[in-house]
């Protein structure tokens, strides 16, 4: 019997695998003179399905979000090596580049869902999930739906969402143990 790795049932890696079929015959075709666009778009092409797999393989959300979010943005920057070829008249049958574009809108929806349905924010606390949507979620800001990235609000939630993780160290977070509480 033979068992599959996390990453192989997601469709997203599938669709990343296809693509690299793809990118590779674009990259084939270019003219000797165009190497650095044939290397970008392997490159890219290989970042998006490898983030998938090794996003697939994390168990921390925010970790996993954030190999998401990698093969997210090397999957955009495929569409605009793709983009520079069909502008450039270079890649080979218009066709070609239209599949390979179509296939690359298709990762990215699919790495948007992934994504948002962890619902941790990013390095820049601009992330996404039920904050950006304006859901309250079990005592974790006020779910007003205006979300800015910044200002005492976000560090209050900030303050509440480590009290949550380590209701051990509450009293530090919030200063209750000088007033009594």
């Amino acid at each position: 019997m033979m068992t599959e790795l996390a990453h192989e049932r997601l469709d997203a890696y599938k669709a990343s695998i296809d693509f690299l079929a793809i990118a590779d015959e674009v990259s084939g075709s270019l003219p000797k003179g165009r190497a650095y666009l044939a290397d970008q778009l392997r490159r890219a092409a290989t970042s998006i399905a490898l983030n998938i797999a090794e996003g697939a393989g994390e168990f921390a959300a925010r970790e996993k979000a954030r190999f998401y979010r990698m093969a997210r943005r090397s999957a955009t920057e495929c569409g605009a090596v793709l983009d520079v070829c069909a502008r450039l008249g270079l890649g080979g049958a218009a066709q070609r580049l239209a599949t390979g574009k179509a296939l690359v809108h298709r990762i990215v929806s699919m790495l948007t869902v992934l994504v948002k349905r962890l619902g941790v924010l990013d390095s820049a606390g601009t992330g996404t999930g039920a904050r950006e949507r304006g859901e309250a979620r079990s005592g974790r800001g006020t779910g007003t739906g205006t979300f800015t990235g910044g200002g005492d609000s976000w560090f209050a939630s900030l303050g509440q969402r480590r009290a949550l993780r380590a209701p051990w160290r509450s009293a530090q977070v919030t200063g209750s143990c000088c007033r009594g509480r």
